[in-house]
């Protein structure tokens, strides 16, 4: 199992290194080329990506496998995710499920047809040192876990 991250807008990154750093689980950072990180860290390997659309989700989908974590915060990725076998979280700590991700496809539809109209839709609040709390404890629980099963 490995962890690859759409890190081109992630914020829990240094969350993703300590914890997989703390179970030993490879992970994997896709970058687009506009976004290459100043500070590495030698434990995560990187892979840089055009800025053509869809570069880096196409680049994550060809390197992920099944039972993989990618952390996104696009649900059409995570859908394909999902559909190869591999979990799918957010930066907010939600998994992406079998059971919930038609309902979110939806709604990301529903916002592409309101922007495409000329309508505006509110973007998600300011991001809280909380946030970043349940991220960690639901990444670090689901890494746990993933640990016993491989251990044994």
């Amino acid at each position: 199992m490995k962890v690859i991250v759409d890190a081109d807008a992630c914020p829990v990154k240094d969350i993703i290194i300590k914890l997989c750093k703390k179970y030993e689980i490879d992970t994997i950072f896709i970058h687009s080329i506009s976004h290459i990180p100043r500070d590495e860290d030698s434990y995560v390997k990187r892979i840089v990506v055009d800025n053509s659309p869809q570069a880096a989700d196409m680049a994550i989908v060809n390197y992920m496998g099944k039972d993989d974590l990618v952390v996104t915060a696009d649900t059409g990725l995570a859908a394909i995710v999902l559909g190869r076998g591999g979990y799918a979280l957010n930066p907010w700590g939600d998994f992406y499920t079998n059971e919930n991700i038609e309902e979110l496809l939806e709604k990301r539809h529903f916002h592409q047809k309101v922007l495409a109209a000329g309508g505006r839709i509110k973007g998600p609040s300011k991001r809280k040192k909380s946030d970043n709390n349940r991220f960690s404890t639901v990444l670090d629980n689901f890494l746990q876990k993933i640990n016993q099963i491989t251990t044994k």
